[in-house]
């Protein structure tokens, strides 16, 4: 072996050396980061404080530029073990809460992604929970084959089938009167007007519920939960609850004015982005050299567009077709197009500034 290549052996050892340690060091900063958080929990203290946060990043640019260390970065890398300590903290208070004890949840539908995420937070607050779904058992909850034939007296039932299907579960739960609080969890309200208002009709304790974040959120800081009051107390209460333990932001909506939002937070987010796949797979480009001269705005653009196309098609329809408000958003960005189009065709510099300059003008009017 030639004295160049021992020296990059030994390098390389020493380099695996220090990636350990580092990782030890983390460990003890998440060990120490837990006792804070049950800390703060004794304390009533909230788990998210954003002075210190600012402090930690900002001690982390200093330190890096004492090192002759890129300051971005090592604050980028205080900002991801603050989010992994949050992460933790938050976790930790949940299931110190108990909000279930002992109380039995049924999830129809609890196969699916989302029904997974409501089996594992519910069961972390102590819940019992139970699955029905014709996709089969799920590993670690009770296994419900048919839930029209059950007794249906759990505390909780949470329909989490596509919407067509929630719809019909709800009528259906109105028809058994059940006793125990019931709320969808939805992407769109209206398409479930019929059978939510079945089950008010039916005297159930009843709200909706949307959770505006994926099945694969960790952390519920800086994500919103969406709640419509259908005249139950109870209901309400119960479902904001659940996540009274997390730092995710609660918000109460009307029914009618909840699908009309969400044709433009969901409905035009998505189609941008299926439209700018489709724009791409019929350009004739190879995608690997595109990627390969990408800019920083193609990379984070193809970063959002990868993950809706990773979705759930059917259920991505189901968010685009079944929105009664959805048509408007859709037009609102043919004729953006349209017009973009048009403007560059002209050689119009001007109204291209414009354009641009009106965009910017609505961020800042809404900011």
């Amino acid at each position: 072996m030639s004295d160049d290549q021992e020296r990059l052996t030994q390098l390389r050892t020493r380099l695996g050396e220090l990636d350990h340690a580092a990782l030890e060091i983390i460990a003890e900063r998440q060990s120490l980061a837990k006792e804070i958080g049950r800390i703060k929990a004794e304390l009533g203290r909230p788990t998210r404080d954003f002075v210190q946060e600012k402090e930690v990043a900002l001690r982390a640019r200093r330190n890096a530029e004492a090192l002759d260390l890129d300051p971005a970065l090592a604050e980028q890398l205080s900002l991801m073990l603050i989010n992994a300590s949050l992460t933790a903290q938050e976790r930790d208070r949940v299931v110190a809460a108990g909000e279930g004890a002992g109380r039995r949840v049924l999830i129809i539908g609890g196969a699916g992604k989302m029904g997974r995420w409501f089996a594992g937070f519910l069961a972390s607050q102590g819940f019992s929970v139970e699955i029905a779904d014709p996709a089969g058992a799920v590993e670690g909850y009770a296994h419900i084959e048919d839930w029209e034939k059950s007794a249906l007296d759990h505390d909780i039932i949470i329909v989490a089938a596509t919407l067509r299907q929630s719809n019909v579960i709800l009528e259906k739960l109105a028809a058994r009167k059940v006793p125990g609080v019931v709320f969808d969890i939805g992407s769109l309200k209206t398409p479930l007007r019929s059978g939510l208002r079945a089950v008010q009709e039916a005297g159930v304790a009843v709200t909706s519920i949307h959770p505006m974040f994926g099945p694969d959120t960790a952390l519920l800081s800086g994500r919103h939960v969406i709640f419509i009051d259908l005249g139950s107390d109870r209901a309400v209460s119960l479902a904001r609850e659940l996540f009274a333990s997390t730092m995710a932001t609660q918000v109460e909506m009307e029914l009618d004015s909840h699908d009309r939002l969400i044709a433009y937070i969901l409905g035009l987010s998505h189609a941008v982005n299926i439209v700018f796949l489709a724009a791409l797979a019929g350009s004739g480009e190879d995608s690997e050299r595109l990627a390969r001269l990408s800019s920083t705005t193609f990379d984070a653009q193809l970063g959002v567009a990868s993950r809706v196309a990773a979705e759930n098609p059917h259920l991505y329809f189901e968010i685009q077709s079944l929105n009664e408000h959805g048509r408007g958003a859709l037009d609102q960005l043919v004729a953006a197009t349209e017009r973009l189009s048009a403007i560059v065709a002209a050689g119009d510099e001007n109204g291209f500034a414009e354009m641009m300059k009106s965009g910017k003008r609505y961020l800042i009017r809404e900011g």
